[in-house]
């Protein structure tokens, strides 16, 4: 099997390609295709990526290239790992909401949606020449944000999923705890992409016990702990909420902190810098422990799950992936995409039926959903007023006068991204 990554050249392909390594029976994987336009970035990554799979006896073969056309040509499968803009981009994105008093954060809120008008027009012209190179095969995306990019390349009628790498994160971490095998631990995981909770964790599979209520009692501490939120309101939730929701639970108190310390975009690019230098190391044949302070842990082996399960080749039978609602929240569109347990398979996904959500959740689903039906009508269509709508629409901003504020910062900072500015 052919898989193309569009975006190879970034700091986290040697994560992707360690889990390529080790999960050599899930995907056989053939060749792997590293597609970036920046050379320099992607010799470096392409020649760690031959000594990891060189290491670990893996046969494949791995191409670096700066042609899209060529490299996803006869591909199985596309991931997309895009940064428009790059760590720059992101470090506006994180510091001029707070001028208005709003969270700065690059997947939600104002710079969530700036991130979304800088992306969705580049993924849309990748997908429809990966779709005249290769028709058959399936886009991966892991582009934030994942649930409006996803909605964009669904709508646009490309064969996609979106994935996130929380609930796998949440199901290795619970596995822990429980001191049982990940494959055991089925979640039920509700929302939106960087919206969601963990409202049930069940051993053995959908029909499991859940264990949830004793994960609370007994780990509710650690697990408060590592998403920065009192226990108490773990125990009021009665669930596990991602740790984005400190963005809506805790949102004055995320901007003082803000305020207080560098953006964490600049940590990530001293970081990357650090790593482009060890990558270089012609000694260096396995992903360095530093890679796992980068973020997207276990994302590896969530997208080795997802594209083998796509492509026929085995792979979990449920995964939480980012897809078409379809009914499965009869309060949102059909065409909201949501982020839920779905039956994967060669076919695509099939989102699980889940009970009917708390209204505590419901309601701002619902908001953050009608948000990113307003933020794509924004990225596709371009203009300032929808700009301002979606901004106003976000449970984050919500007030004309931040909204107006806000979108005179977005585009003074995205204009070079934004074809209509």
């Amino acid at each position: 099997m052919k898989l193309a990554v569009v975006g190879g050249g970034s700091t986290y392909t040697p994560e992707l390609v360690d889990g390529f390594a080790r999960l050599r029976d899930v995907l056989p994987l053939g060749e792997l295709v590293l597609i970036d336009p920046a050379a320099d970035r992607l010799e470096l990554v392409g020649g760690l990526a031959r000594r990891i799979l060189a290491r670990q006896g893996h046969p494949a073969a791995v191409t670096t290239t700066g042609d899209l056309d060529g490299g996803v040509a006869g591909a199985d499968a596309v991931l997309l790992q895009l940064r428009v803009g790059g760590q720059a981009a992101r470090e506006q994105d994180e510091t001029w909401p707070l001028e208005c008093g709003c969270v700065g954060q690059e997947t939600t809120g104002a710079g969530g949606l700036a991130k979304a008008l800088r992306t969705v027009p580049v993924v849309l012209d990748i997908a429809e020449r990966v779709r005249r190179a290769s028709p058959r095969a399936w886009i991966i995306d892991f582009t934030n944000p994942v649930g409006i990019v996803t909605r964009a390349l669904l709508q646009a009628g490309h064969r996609a999923v979106g994935l996130c790498n929380v609930a796998i994160g949440f199901q290795r971490r619970f596995a822990g705890l429980l001191g049982v095998a990940p494959g055991e631990v089925h979640l039920e995981h509700l929302g939106l992409n960087h919206l969601t909770w963990e409202t049930g964790v069940r051993i053995g599979g959908p029909e499991g016990e859940d264990v949830l209520p004793e994960l609370l009692t007994r780990h509710g501490d650690a697990l408060a702990g590592a998403l920065r939120l009192p226990r108490r309101i773990l125990d009021r939730l009665g669930a596990v909420p991602s740790y984005y929701l400190r963005y809506f639970y805790a949102h004055d108190e995320v901007v003082e902190e803000s305020r207080s310390k560098p953006p964490r975009a600049a940590e990530v690019a001293a970081m990357e810098r650090r790593l482009l230098e060890m990558y270089g190391d012609p000694a260096l044949d396995e992903k360095p422990e530093l890679l796992a302070s980068r973020g997207g842990a276990y994302y590896s082996e969530a997208a080795v799950e997802l594209a083998a399960a796509l492509l026929g080749a085995g792979g979990s039978p449920y995964q939480v992936v980012n897809t078409y609602n379809d009914g499965t929240l009869p309060f949102l569109p059909d065409d909201t995409v949501i982020e839920v347990q779905a039956a994967v398979g060669p076919g695509g996904a099939r989102p699980l039926p889940v009970p009917g959500p708390d209204p505590l959740y419901a309601g701002l689903i619902a908001q953050v959903a009608a948000y990113e039906r307003l933020a794509l009508e924004a990225a596709v269509r371009g203009g300032r007023d929808r700009v301002f709508r979606a901004l106003l629409a976000h449970p984050l901003v919500g007030q004309y006068g931040y909204a107006e504020a806000l979108t005179d910062r977005l585009v003074a900072h995205n204009t070079e991204h934004l074809t209509w500015a």
